[in-house]
């Protein structure tokens, strides 16, 4: 490309005019990505990037390069291959560190291994029965509604998006209260990066629990269906499975949710024919997880058009890729072609259940709020800085309020335990029964 007509940084982009690696991290970078994305291809399709201070990595911004890069074996996903991280390159207390560091689930391994792993997910996953998952999510939905609804306003990042999946996934992985309630403090706090080291302990110690129940107790839910799996994992291999689960799935979907409100919420809602095109919208342009899918070369070679070295830290740039497509074919074919799902064999494994929560939690707030509007105009709105998400900091609207509702007339199956919750209780403020437990007791009113 003539650097002459390349697009410039943006502004106060600290690569400008510098050569330095471009920033996918700070406020500017989350107040207008796609300016960074333009910049970023005036590179070609791979470009370098910092994540974090230190931190440096190739995002791939090509929609084919990225389905390459996502398809080819000689790109391998065990993080321990990461140059910089063992060189001592990357601060080991650098915030990224921890999604991007190794854990033996199948998001980081590779070859017969991840197959082994990949498959017992993808089959215990794949039994969740579409009915079930739509009664849960409104079920969920018709809770976290009843919380707000004679307010007339609401955050609904913070007060639905937000809480949603994690009500949602504890209930399909059957969780007990006490369980439950540690599982949500934990992962809230992991991805808040508050206290984030004794929030993953919270986590892990919390599913280690669930697991050795499930042992003991085994039920109609994904944590049973994965240990009962003839690929027969261990306990610590289910720990960290359904840790990955919990936790990965818990982000993406919360920004999911969030970002395909903003959408219908900040345009005609005409344009839209149902909720599922609107979610699919927000996959091609918004989409939750904006940078991740993390691969290294095996060793060094030619990707691209330029040389990677072995090691290096290789990232799909899953909106910048989109828009490339979508600007490139005119508009997009629908969502099987958008790359916010990641593609090849590591694509994620919760696409199916992760739509069809979204659908129904979009729909079955517009249903019972349909006057709901933004409280703030648009451009005051703002997103969480972080090189990984998109994510609204927080989705104000009002509403007429509406009278409490009545709880749902079909029960979910009853928990084992309602123990009011004890553990790490003062250090995170988790007095008393926690927002699980009360969503049980508001379930049997």
């Amino acid at each position: 490309m003539d650097v002459h007509s390349a697009p410039v940084p943006p502004p106060g982009c600290p690569a400008h005019d510098s050569g330095a690696r471009v920033p996918l991290y700070g406020p500017d970078f989350a107040a207008d990505p796609q300016a960074y994305y333009d910049h970023l291809r005036s590179f070609g399709p791979t470009a370098p990037v910092e994540l974090a201070p230190g931190v440096e990595a190739t995002l791939v911004t090509d929609y084919t390069a990225a389905l390459n890069l996502v398809r080819e074996p000689a790109f391998r996903k065990d993080a321990r291959r990461w140059r910089d991280l063992h060189s001592g390159r990357v601060p080991a207390d650098s915030p990224v560190v921890p999604l991007l560091a190794y854990r033996p689930n199948c998001m980081f391994a590779d070859g017969a291994e991840h197959e082994r792993l990949r498959r017992a997910v993808t089959d215990s996953m794949a039994r969740i029965d579409s009915r079930r998952l739509t009664r849960i999510t409104e079920q969920v939905s018709a809770y976290l509604i009843a919380q707000v609804g004679n307010r007339g306003s609401a955050d609904l990042m913070a007060d639905y998006a937000r809480q949603l999946p994690l009500f949602v996934f504890n209930e399909l992985f059957g969780c007990p209260a006490d369980i439950g309630d540690r599982v949500l403090v934990g992962i809230a706090g992991m991805f808040d990066g508050v206290d984030a080291a004794e929030s993953a302990r919270l986590l892990y110690a919390a599913v280690g629990e669930l697991v050795a129940l499930k042992r003991e107790q085994p039920g109609d839910d994904v944590t049973s269906w994965l240990m009962e799996h003839e690929a027969g994992l261990t306990d610590d291999e289910m720990v960290h499975q359904l840790s990955l689960l919990l936790g990965a799935g818990a982000e993406p979907l919360r920004n999911l949710i969030g970002n395909t409100l903003h959408r219908i919420l900040t345009r005609d809602r005409g344009a839209y024919q149902d909720v599922r095109d609107a979610v699919n919208d927000t996959l091609w342009k918004n989409p939750p997880i904006a940078n991740f899918a993390a691969h290294y070369p095996a060793e060094d070679r030619r990707f691209a058009g330029r040389q990677v070295r072995a090691g290096e830290l290789m990232l799909v740039g899953f909106a910048a890729a989109n828009a490339g497509m979508a600007r490139t074919e005119g508009h997009h074919t629908g969502n099987r072609a958008s790359l916010a799902w990641s593609a090849g064999p590591h694509a994620c494994p919760s696409q199916r259940p992760a739509t069809g929560i979204t659908v129904t939690a979009v729909e079955n707030l517009l249903g019972r709020l349909p006057d709901v509007e933004l409280a703030v105009p648009e451009p005051l709105l703002t997103w969480r800085p972080g090189p990984f998400h998109r994510a609204l900091n927080a989705l104000p609207v009002r509403f007429g309020a509406v009278q409490a509702m009545e709880g749902p007339t079909v029960p979910l199956p009853p928990q084992r335990t309602t123990a009011r919750v004890e553990h790490s209780a003062d250090r995170h403020g988790a007095g008393g029964p926690g927002k699980w437990s009360q969503f049980l007791a508001w379930l049997r009113k």
